[in-house]
């Protein structure tokens, strides 16, 4: 399968490294890589097919091997079940002057910058995303309705520390952020695009919830208003 090439693939990988962040300005982000729908489950050459597990180990050496090379990730999709090749090219240059500033005590006790700027785990693609959030409605003047959520349209798929596991890890999160940010991954089913949204969970904005806002669990039957 030659670099940009897309196959189609029935059933998911049994292992994978699932994107959680993109880190704006970074190699990763000069491709068309995506949190929460791609995962990393090989790299061209490796003859890796959906029955092997990757090796995250080998992975790092490989790209460290290919600083400042194209190197060809291999990457699942489970939006469009599809699996592709995309070139990036690992480098330090795109961090290095502000991660120079954060260590210039001693660099040799801190660890190099990001060669990719992709934020992984190790999981399984089948259960992965099973567990988000639809925005059902948004209440007037709400925290909700600030950060810009658009009922019906909008899905929850995670935020910036991962993905949401079990019933009550939104509903525990938000809590865990009163009157303090948290950056959630945002889905437009409208415009089939994911962004990066800042709410901000309060009890005195004047209405019901922290956040003000319905949602609906997908892999659970419930709904509640944070």
């Amino acid at each position: 399968m030659g670099a940009g090439q897309s196959t189609s693939q029935t059933h998911p990988p049994s292992r994978g490294l699932h994107v959680l962040r993109v880190t704006p300005s970074s190699p990763a982000s000069q491709t068309s890589i995506e949190p929460f729908f791609d995962f990393v489950v090989g790299f061209e050459g490796d003859s890796l097919s959906s029955e092997n597990n990757i090796d995250a180990s080998e992975l790092e050496k490989i790209v460290e091997g290919h600083e400042g090379r194209t190197l060809n990730l291999v990457v699942w999709s489970s939006k469009n079940q599809q699996t592709r090749v995309v070139p990036i090219i690992p480098s330090r240059e795109w961090s290095q002057p502000h991660f120079d500033a954060q260590n210039s005590q001693k660099p040799e006790d801190n660890p190099q910058p990001s060669l990719l700027g992709l934020s992984m785990r190790m999981c399984e693609p089948e259960t992965a995303t099973e567990n988000v959030w639809h925005v059902l409605d948004v209440l007037e003047g709400s925290p909700a309705e600030s950060a810009g959520l658009v009922p019906m349209g909008d899905w929850i798929l995670g935020w910036s520390g991962g993905v949401l596991s079990a019933e009550n890890d939104f509903y525990d999160l938000v809590e865990a952020h009163v009157d303090k940010p948290l950056r959630v991954y945002v889905y437009s089913h409208d415009f089939d695009t994911l962004r990066e949204v800042v709410l901000i969970p309060n009890r005195h904005w004047g209405g019901e919830g922290l956040l003000g806002c319905i949602f609906g669990c997908v892999l659970f039957p419930t709904t509640y208003i944070a």
